[in-house]
Formats: structure tokens, C-alpha cells, sequence
């Protein structure tokens, strides 16, 4: 009897002892879960999850019945009828230990383990089980049942970084915890034994074989009954190809940054609604994916990047490399490259600023600056071309020319007035492309020209609202404006539509859809583009190495191409085609008065600049230019309902049909080089 209580009192001094370790039990609360970061397609639809947890919350209230079950009947049956401690666990558990000589099996109820995650170290002491067991005790004094089920589903970890039952559903199945099945319900209890050793990703047999144990166990509880559990030994779960080896972690990857920038710390869980298209993301991975496992080794390029925006900025899909399990590195909005003739555009912009037209000539012929001699891609040349054909061949002589007689400086204005906010060398090899840019800055410039003259700036966060429904952020419109005059718009379109119909992109088209756009080549094959646009997509791809390393003869005319009408032909199915809004250019009317025309389709609700169907739109020509550095003042801008809203000047746009001296061709050769 006397060594009875010295015993009970030597257990309640260990105990105390133990407990003083502890955090007062006054002051004690459940430390509050990491946020998730729930990021949303257009749709609605779930594309990735950020956060430490990987997944939201969930209630037991919206969980399948057997779910919770199957965790208590493999790791607590008793859970429903003990105080947070289980003495006959306990006395099983040491038993074992002792007939395996070492700490074979914990005997932790669900309470204690819950105990352990929240506020306990791993390690494997009986310093620890005491620990563990008192805050067990204060768990069930403080909480319901429900409540710690519940707490102990989102809290702890099921493998490969996942923490939640939520987290760990999209995980190895794909989809959330409310649709999980009995077999998989029986693959998440039989993870959280040894999470890491049972993952099904990694150990199939593993976690399979302990998920016949659950299912077992489920049965013998009476959670299910034996046809469900038959039907669940028949058909094992089958989980999903790794979702954070998926492309769509680069466009994940820049929500997060984005969300930095937009609504600051997070300290709940959030839902981020995105610009993101889930079907054209699919698209162009596979797109970029499939060309790359097939070509890309005969073509020797390593790496690739696609971005698509609607015109109005918007991103719609954004792939930054065939393989983010391998590179998380994102091509598409990070890494400066050479942009090659894909710049070009911007040089034929200044030169109708300057007072030049689609039809205007210049001399395709070898040409010496200063002892650097750009040549043409094929070595041959043409003699007197016009614009239109100059730039759907892609010529690089006429470019450089065009380049010095309107200025390196009057191309760089353009660039960065259409939205490429990377640093420009204003410089003669600026025309062929030399300053290095990201694929998004220069695809969402492109969109100018698919919406009528409207700058843009790309973005991809919509709205941000809290798991409650709260609304952190809504996103406005965000414009740069008009940046190109209507008339340039449908020159800019003539010139590049060519470029699709006989030029370097012969092998580009989306059937039933207007569309333009321009290859791009850089030096020694380093990089290859192609970037495309109609009235509904802004696309562009880019192929190359990290190392950048030239290619095997990868231009933007073979490869890049490809993998573009692969994306777009599939991307504008079942949309109804609408022409490019700027329309066509058709040279001038009588009295020098320049004609456009959109070939009889209907006008593009919502842009400005669409001309009424069936109808030649005629614009009158401007005054003169103003002096150098005054904007245009425009008053002829209207907006279409709810289209982007166009400023009151462009700087700097010289006068259509007003030659400057860019039409004096080589008589000012020398001042152009010389003088900027």
C-alpha cells in the first residue's frame, strides 16, 4: 500500500514536474493555421493552392461521412468515449515496446497526436508523452469532439508538403475532400502512420496495402458495410499525375507575386480569381509541351515559354518552360531575350509616324553603317520593295533603313509608348531587335495593334476575397490609353496580315479568323518568336536555351509558328470570328484621303475603332504635325460601350500623308546616322 502511493505521488510529481514545462494552460491557445492561397481560373475553377498548408480549411459538416471515420477507426476507436487519453491504448501500446525492446508503437489518440502537431516537437521521449497527454487533457476540456476531429483533419500532414486533409485530397487525387471516395478516404487515414514512407505518389504498394487495413478496419467498426468495403478492396484509389510538377505553377507562381503587390500580408485564407482561361492554359502546355518532346531536340532548344492575353491586357495563359518539376524558372515573364525581327513592328511604326505607307518603297540591297553590314536572313535581295513586302519577308536591309531615317531614338519613343518598359538602346542595330525584352512585355505591346491602338498593361488578377466572401480587391481597368492613331492601326494590320498570307509565316493561320503577326530570329539562331493576334487573342512563343546557346537553325518561322497555330486554332474554336477592329488598310481615296476597311464583317462591339459592317470607312487626312515635342490633340475619339478609353494626344505621331523627312530617304541618310 505505502509503495502504492509513493508511486502515485512519483507519477504526480513527474507529471508536475512536466507540466511546468508547458506554457501556463491560461494563456494557451491553438496557434492560428497558415493562410491558403485558393488561386481561381475565370471560371471559378481551382488551378493551384499556395500557402504552407497547400489546401483551405474544410468543416466535418461538409466532409463524406466515412472520411472521418476512417481515421478514427485505423487510429482511435475509442475516440467518441475517452478524455483526450486512452489507458488501454496506452497499455497496449507498452506492451509492444516492450516485447519489441524499443518504441515500436505510440498509442497517441487522435487528441494527443493533434497535441503533438500543435504544440509539441517530433521527437520520441517520455518526457514528450507527458507533454503530450496534458495538453490532450486541456483539448478535450477546451473543445468538442467535432471540434478536435475537425481541428485534427486540417492540421495534420499527409506527405509530399501537404498539411490538411484538403491539401492532401487535391494532392493525390486531384480533386478537393468533399468527393473523396471511400478507397481514397481509406488511402488518406492509412498516410498519417508514416506520411512520408506511405505516400501513394511514392510508395503505391506501400500505401495501398495499409489502405486494406483501414478499409478492414472501417468495416469491423460498422462505418461501413461489407459490399462498400468489398467495392472498395475491388477498385483501389488511383491518384493523379503531380500537380505541382504542372505548368500552370509559372502562371501560379506570378499570381503570387502579383498579390504582393496588391493586397500586401495575408493572414487568412484567400480566393484568387485570376484572368486565367483553364482550357487555353491546358492548350498551350501541351502545345509547347508536345512540340518541344518532338522537335525540340532535332531543333536543339532546350527551353520555351507561351503567352496569350485577350486584348484588352488581360492573361489568359502563361507557360514559362516545358517543365516546371525541373525549372521553376518563368521564361515567360522574366527572361530578357532578343527579340529579333519580332521588334520590327515598332521600327515600321515610327516610319508611318514619319509619314511613310504599306505602299511606300525602299531599297532592299547590302548596306555598310560604319562597317556594320546587316544581311538579309537568305542572303538575297530584292532591290526597290515596298513596305507591306519588306516587312512580311522579314528583310533586315530595308529595316535598318527605315531604322536610320526615322531615328534609333523615334523607334525607342514607339516601344515603349505600345508598353515594352525593359531598356532600349537607341542605336541602328535597334531595328533588327537587339535589345533584349521578356515575352510578356512584347506580346502585351502587340495587343495594341488587335485592339485598335489601345496600350495595355497585362494583367491577371481579377478579385480577391476572403474564405468568408469578403472582397479585398477588385480589379479596375488599367490602360495606357490610346497609343497608336486608327489609321496606323490598319496599316500596322495590312502589313502584318501579309506577313501570315505570303511572308515568313506562311505556315501560320487560325482558319475563319483574321489574324497578323510577325516571326523573329535572333543572332546565330539564339532565339526564335513568333508572336500572332486577332480580334481575340494576343499570342506569342518564344524558343531557346537557358545557357543561350545558339539553336540548330530554330527561326520563328518553322518551330515557334507551329506551336502557335497549334495553340490558336484550338484556342478559337467554337468563337464566333470577328474581324481585327483597326480593319485594313486600302491605300488613299480621292484627294490623298486614306481608305480602310474591314472586307464586310460586322463591327467589333466594345473597341474603338471597328468600322460599321459593310462599310469603307474614310478618314480625313490631319492638319500638319505641330512642333516637335507637342502631342497631337485628337477629338475625334470615341469609345465603344464599356472598350478601353483613349487619351486626348499620342506624343509625337507625325501626320498621315504629310511627308517629313523620313520620305527624303538617303538625302538624309547621314544626318539620321549621325545625328540620332
Amino acid at each position: 500500500m505505502i509503495a502504492t502511493v509513493w508511486g502515485v505521488a512519483a507519477g504526480a510529481g513527474v507529471i508536475a514536474y512536466q507540466a511546468t514545462k508547458l506554457p501556463p494552460i491560461d494563456a494557451l491557445t491553438v496557434p492560428k493555421r497558415p493562410p491558403n492561397i485558393a488561386i481561381l481560373d475565370e471560371n471559378g475553377v481551382m488551378l493551384a493552392n499556395r500557402g504552407d498548408t497547400g489546401g483551405a480549411a474544410v468543416r466535418i459538416a461538409d466532409l463524406p461521412p466515412y472520411l472521418p471515420k476512417a481515421f478514427i477507426a485505423i487510429e482511435d476507436r475509442r475516440f467518441f468515449s475517452h478524455v483526450g487519453i486512452d489507458p488501454q491504448g496506452m497499455l497496449r501500446a507498452l506492451i509492444r515496446n516492450i516485447a519489441g525492446g524499443g518504441m515500436v508503437q505510440g498509442g497517441s489518440t487522435l487528441t494527443q497526436q493533434l497535441a503533438k502537431n500543435l504544440f509539441l516537437t517530433q521527437e520520441r521521449t517520455v518526457s514528450r508523452k507527458i507533454q503530450e497527454a496534458i495538453l490532450a487533457l486541456w483539448l478535450e476540456h477546451k473543445y468538442s469532439k467535432n471540434q478536435i476531429l475537425e481541428l485534427y483533419l486540417n492540421r495534420v500532414y499527409f506527405g509530399s508538403g501537404a498539411y490538411g486533409v484538403e491539401a492532401a485530397a487535391e494532392k493525390y487525387f486531384g480533386h478537393g475532400a468533399r468527393n473523396v471516395t471511400v478507397p481514397e478516404a481509406a488511402i488518406l487515414a492509412g498516410l498519417v502512420k508514416a506520411p512520408t514512407r506511405l505516400a501513394p505518389n511514392r510508395n503505391p504498394s506501400g500505401a495501398a496495402e495499409r489502405a486494406c487495413q483501414v478499409v478492414e478496419a472501417m468495416r469491423q467498426e460498422g462505418f461501413v458495410t461489407d459490399a462498400m468495403a468489398a467495392l472498395a478492396l475491388a477498385h483501389p484509389a488511383k491518384t493523379v499525375r503531380d500537380q505541382n510538377a504542372s505548368a500552370v505553377n509559372y502562371a501560379a507562381d506570378f499570381v503570387m507575386d502579383a498579390l504582393d503587390d496588391t493586397i500586401g500580408a495575408i493572414d487568412e485564407d484567400i480566393a484568387v480569381s485570376t484572368t486565367l482561361d483553364g482550357g487555353l492554359q491546358a492548350l498551350a502546355e501541351a502545345a509547347l509541351a508536345d512540340a518541344l518532346d518532338r522537335k525540340g531536340a532535332a531543333f536543339g532548344v532546350g527551353q520555351g515559354a507561351l503567352v496569350a492575353l485577350a486584348p484588352d491586357g488581360a492573361i489568359k495563359a502563361l507557360v514559362g518552360g516545358r517543365n516546371y518539376a525541373e525549372s521553376q524558372f518563368d521564361r515567360a515573364a522574366s527572361a530578357k531575350r532578343q527579340p529579333g525581327s519580332a521588334f520590327k513592328p515598332f521600327v515600321y511604326l515610327a516610319a508611318l509616324e514619319a509619314g511613310l505607307n504599306p505602299d511606300s518603297v525602299r531599297e532592299d540591297a547590302p548596306i555598310n553603317v560604319k562597317g556594320w553590314q546587316p544581311e538579309n536572313y537568305a542572303h538575297e535581295y530584292f532591290g526597290p520593295v515596298s513596305l507591306t513586302k519588306a516587312l512580311s519577308l522579314s528583310l533586315n536591309t530595308v529595316a535598318v533603313r527605315l531604322g536610320l531615317e526615322v531615328g534609333p531614338k523615334a523607334i525607342v519613343r514607339v516601344a515603349h509608348r505600345l508598353g515594352i518598359a525593359s531598356d532600349l538602346s537607341a542605336n541602328p542595330s535597334i531595328a533588327l531587335g537587339t535589345s533584349e525584352v521578356t515575352p510578356l512585355e512584347i506580346v502585351a505591346a502587340y495587343a495594341a495593334f488587335a485592339n485598335s491602338g489601345i496600350g495595355v498593361q497585362p494583367q491577371i488578377i481579377s478579385r480577391v476575397k476572403t474564405a468568408s466572401g469578403k472582397l479585398l480587391y477588385q480589379r479596375k481597368g488599367a490602360r495606357n490609353g490610346r497609343v497608336i492613331d486608327p489609321n496606323y492601326v490598319a496599316m500596322m494590320n495590312t502589313m502584318m496580315q501579309e506577313t501570315l498570307l505570303t511572308g515568313t509565316a506562311r505556315k501560320a493561320s487560325v482558319p475563319g479568323w483574321q489574324a497578323a503577326g510577325k516571326t523573329g530570329t535572333s543572332q546565330e539562331f539564339r532565339d526564335a518568336w513568333f508572336i500572332g493576334y486577332t480580334s481575340h487573342l494576343v499570342a506569342g512563343v518564344w524558343l531557346g536555351n537557358d545557357d543561350n546557346s545558339p539553336t540548330k537553325k530554330a527561326s520563328g518561322g518553322n518551330l515557334p509558328v507551329e506551336i502557335w497555330s497549334r495553340f490558336m486554332r484550338s484556342a478559337h474554336n467554337g468563337v464566333p470570328p470577328q474581324p481585327l477592329p483597326g480593319g485594313f488598310w486600302h491605300g488613299f481615296g480621292p484627294g490623298g484621303v486614306p481608305v480602310a476597311e474591314n472586307n464586310g464583317w460586322p463591327s467589333l462591339p466594345g473597341l474603338f475603332g471597328a468600322p460599321p459592317a459593310s462599310q469603307v470607312r474614310q478618314v480625313a487626312a490631319p492638319p500638319a504635325p505641330p512642333p516637335e515635342g507637342w502631342p497631337v490633340q485628337r477629338n475625334d475619339a470615341r469609345p465603344g460601350p464599356g472598350g478601353p478609353v483613349p487619351p486626348a494626344d499620342i506624343p509625337n505621331a507625325g501626320a498621315l500623308g504629310h511627308k517629313q523627312r523620313a520620305q527624303s530617304g538617303m538625302q538624309n541618310f547621314f544626318d539620321a546616322l549621325f545625328g540620332g
